[in-house]
């Protein structure tokens, strides 16, 4: 009986010093926002859901290159949207690093390239090739590109390369970068009232898809090498001779750190995966329907509790 009490004593105490370990620290999580809308929305999502556990978070504004510097060294605590086209280089460049790991896909497939409306198609009837696009350049001309296309890009700092896929293939474009996601929208929204040509950069998951039917560009298949080996694609002395992947990840990161010192919010973003829809209704909250982003999530997750809450359960 004494040695049964003591091995009783014994496995509470274990059960004690396990549960404590597994508690989460009370220092906030902290949790990176870029200049898109569905990865802010996204943040405070899952922002929310860690609230909801009884952590604290934090949200500080950092650039989408160098957040994954910031991981690796424990600075922030994860990234919810590594999106390959973008920037996997830096990931995994920071990964090689250490500091920081792959915590799974999402669900979500995705695509970054030049993309056009469809009434673009009707005065270039060549597209979605590159070729014909380069043919149909002098319909996108601007005063400010002179007797060359003009290519909206995105934001300086999502290093997408377009200027040197331009050289590589030899386009009649002249590339243009947006100051914000919210221009690209405008810059359609211009187009649409007089049926402008317009080619811009765009991506999937992204609520525009709904708005407006439309194309990417279908340039020469994107094949590793491409982008750092002139080898690589139909320019033997270039590089970016290639498309973005046709069929990306979408991945979460976090820092090493993480498990142990949050282990259940940890569990919980092992078991978050958002699917392509999911992150266009994100986005529409802000883009469309003109929510705050914490609003825009929090009416996220009271829509969709059957979709999280077994995120929590299963990390629990």
């Amino acid at each position: 009986m004494r040695i049964t009490s003591l091995l009783s004593a014994s496995a509470l105490a274990l059960a004690s010093v396990t549960a404590a370990q597994a508690q989460d620290s009370s220092d906030p999580i902290v949790i990176p926002t870029h200049n898109w809308s569905s990865q802010i929305v996204m943040s405070h999502v899952v922002g929310q859901i860690f609230e909801s556990m009884g952590n604290s978070v934090e949200y500080v504004s950092t650039d989408s290159q160098a957040v994954y510097e910031s991981v690796r060294l424990g600075d922030v605590t994860l990234e919810l949207e590594v999106w390959e086209g973008a920037f996997g280089p830096a990931f995994e460049a920071a990964m090689e690093k250490g500091g920081l790991h792959d915590v799974g896909d999402h669900n979500a497939v995705t695509r970054e390239d030049w993309w056009y409306p469809m009434w673009t198609k009707e005065a270039c009837p060549g597209l979605p090739s590159w070729e014909a696009l380069n043919e149909c350049a002098a319909l996108f001309a601007t005063p400010e590109t002179g007797d060359k296309g003009r290519f909206l890009g995105g934001p300086v700092d999502w290093l997408k390369h377009d200027q040197e896929r331009v050289d590589a293939l030899g386009m009649d474009f002249v590339v243009v970068n947006a100051g914000s996601a919210s221009a690209l929208w405008a810059e359609v929204g211009s187009a649409e009232r007089d049926r402008r040509p317009v080619v811009i950069f765009n991506w999937t998951p992204n609520f525009v898809e709904a708005l407006y039917p439309g194309e990417f560009v279908e340039f020469p298949e994107y094949v590793d090498g491409c982008k750092d080996d002139p080898a690589v694609g139909p320019n033997p002395e270039m590089t970016y001779d290639c498309g973005n992947p046709a069929n990306g990840y979408l991945k979460k990161a976090a820092w090493d750190g993480m498990e142990e010192k949050w282990p259940a919010a940890y569990a919980t973003l092992k078991n978050i995966s958002f699917t392509n829809p999911q992150i266009a209704e994100m986005a529409k909250l802000v883009d469309i329907d003109e929510l705050e982003p914490e609003d825009a999530a929090a009416e996220w997750l009271e829509q969709n509790e059957a979709i999280w809450k077994p995120w929590v359960d299963g990390g629990a």
